[in-house]
């Protein structure tokens, strides 16, 4: 454990997820935690407009009969917990309390654990742990992915009202699409030509695609593969499975680690071999880095990964210090909207999207970070889907007050959603897609 101090200026730190110990999932351990927690966060409130957890969380109090904590039931805890997209915003960007600050405020991980008792005594919702399955969802949708994205198309109403009433996944949620073929498949159809004149000729680069770019949006990978050849960096895409944080989200911490172990396992031999590790997907880099080290922190290739893993932004972001890029992007018109991804932020890097797109010549870069409000299935699912478009509203409309006409996340599923709430209204259309998309784009590849 981090040794605690009295005030925040040092960099956030985190303990470990100690999910093993018997105390994790003592219920009187569990509640005195929660209640000290949640006096700190009264007596601040600094979050009250981060998402619905802290208004639910204060209003609680606010309307209790003394109007304190004390006087608040344990039964309402999960009205806070279930409003956790463990976005990471209030430990990353608002909290003044988190480690090594002496009061050890980590929300998300309290709100996890929590989730992981709920889990025990059966109290979570089935479909978003079947949801959680992503390989095995999507091996079954690629049995036939054109009937699949028929079966799941928003507007097929003859489906999607009974897919709500049964499963609870909200009708009017856009799910995603699944490719005909993988990324991985179709990364093997395409010239892997690396240019030899390149400043940063002689890296190595193994893409972990991440399961979303692997089975519905395979543009990214080969947009991130076609970047990289141009720069002079050998490719070799990888996906030895997800990464484990849907099952994260659903308190499944014995298959996390199971996954990061496969995984680790299979991109540790890389590593070994000269290869750097590029992740094309914000949640899955924060896994590979810090949530999977929290988890399983005595397992060496864990550690191995974690410091040999980078962003795809943060990757070309390093070649441009580094060595330089290749000559030849182009301005393209209408300029670009950087939404900040949490999970991007929550990496503690810095705005990597934004530091690699101002690469591109006299090409207008502005940036949003707000939460998109999507978090996993909170955005898909009935009981929390409001919650999701209220707060993705608000950040839509901050993208639309930038007034370009691109707008980035690293992301997807924020893309996604955030790309029908800006064009939801027969207005021009605001052109979503991945920054490495937008740079391939500038580069005409």
């Amino acid at each position: 454990m981090t040794e605690k101090k009295e005030g925040s200026l040092s960099a956030p730190t985190r303990d470990i997820v100690d999910w093993k110990s018997p105390d994790y999932l003592n219920e009187d351990t569990l509640d005195a935690e929660m209640r000290r927690q949640f006096e700190v966060c009264h007596s601040c409130r600094r979050c009250f407009n981060l998402c619905e957890s802290f208004p639910t969380l204060f209003d609680l109090i606010d309307e209790s009969k003394d109007e304190s904590l004390e006087s608040v039931d344990s039964k309402d805890f999960p009205k806070v917990v279930d409003k956790c997209t463990l976005c990471d915003m209030c430990f990353m960007t608002k909290c003044p309390y988190v480690p090594p600050h002496e009061f050890n405020i980590d929300f998300p991980h309290l709100m996890l654990r929590y989730r992981t008792l709920q889990k025990k005594k059966g109290q979570l919702s089935k479909m978003p742990q079947e949801l959680a399955k992503i390989d095995r969802n999507a091996k079954i949708a690629g049995v036939s992915p054109s009937i699949a994205n028929w079966g799941s198309n928003k507007k097929n109403t003859l489906i999607r009202k009974p897919l709500e009433a049964l499963t609870g996944i909200d009708k009017s949620a856009e799910l995603p699409k699944f490719e005909k073929k993988t990324y991985i498949q179709q990364s093997k159809e395409i010239s892997k030509v690396i240019n030899k004149d390149a400043p940063a000729f002689g890296r190595k680069v193994a893409i972990y695609s991440t399961c979303y770019v692997n089975y519905n949006n395979t543009a990214v990978g080969i947009a991130a593969e076609k970047v990289l050849l141009h720069n002079g960096v050998e490719v070799m895409p990888v996906y030895p499975g997800c990464c484990g944080m849907p099952y994260l989200e659903q308190s499944q911490h014995e298959k996390v680690v199971k996954q990061s172990e496969l995984v680790s396992n299979e991109l540790c031999k890389l590593i070994d071999e000269g290869y750097d590790i590029v992740t094309l997907t914000a949640s899955c880099g924060l896994m590979l880095k810090f949530e999977w080290p929290l988890l399983n922190p005595e397992n060496e290739n864990i550690k191995k990964l974690s410091n040999n893993t980078y962003d795809i932004d943060q990757y070309i972001s390093n070649i441009s210090k580094q060595e330089g890029l290749t000559a030849g992007l182009n301005y393209i018109d209408g300029g670009i909207t950087v939404h900040n991804a949490c999970h991007a932020r929550a990496q503690n890097m810095g705005n990597k999207a934004l530091e690699m797109l101002k690469n591109i010549p006299d090409t207008k870069v502005d940036v949003v970070e707000r939460c998109a409000g999507h978090g996993g299935t909170f955005g898909v699912m009935k009981e929390t889907r409001n919650a999701a478009v209220k707060y993705g509203r608000t950040t839509a409309r901050q993208i639309k007050n930038k007034k370009t006409k691109y707008v980035v996340s690293d992301c997807p599923l924020a893309s996604k959603h955030l790309d029908g709430l800006l064009n939801e209204k027969n207005e021009e259309r605001i052109v979503s897609m991945h920054p490495i998309e937008f740079l391939s784009k500038s580069y005409n590849l």
